[in-house]
């Protein structure tokens, strides 16, 4: 059974950083590209980053550039997302998801979780003063 799981999500203020995890199992982890998602609240679902099976390619939306750095363990079959300079903007529920976002999602912001093959329940970031 594939499983995704994410942790390490929180509250934290302005400036402040976090990091994600997704912890995976049931599927050859190497094998997948792994995408990081996320839903504000009231807004669609907007792609992150995405990262290839060896660690590369690695690819962001513009508006995380420089701040979030998308990595894996693949010993440990986890995903990870790093959150610097956190923006109040940046609040939302983040999902990490098995496989390459499609065009709509990566260039026009259309994205939906069933454009994967799987996903997690996702973790709350709440970036507040």
């Amino acid at each position: 059974e594939v499983q995704l799981v994410e942790s390490g999500g929180g509250l934290v203020q302005p400036g402040g950083s976090l990091r994600l995890s997704c912890t995976t199992s049931g599927f050859t982890f190497t094998k997948y590209f792994m995408t990081w998602v996320r839903q504000a609240p009231g807004k669609g679902l907007e792609w992150v980053s995405h990262i290839g099976g060896r660690g590369t390619p690695t690819v962001y939306t513009d508006s995380v550039k420089g701040r979030f750095t998308i990595s894996r363990d693949n010993v440990k079959n986890t995903l990870f997302l790093q959150l610097d300079s956190l923006k109040t903007e940046d609040t939302a529920m983040y999902y990490c998801a098995r496989g390459v976002p499609p065009f709509d999602c990566t260039s026009r912001s259309q994205c939906s979780l069933s454009d994967f093959s799987y996903w997690g329940q996702g973790t709350q970031v709440t970036v507040s003063p």
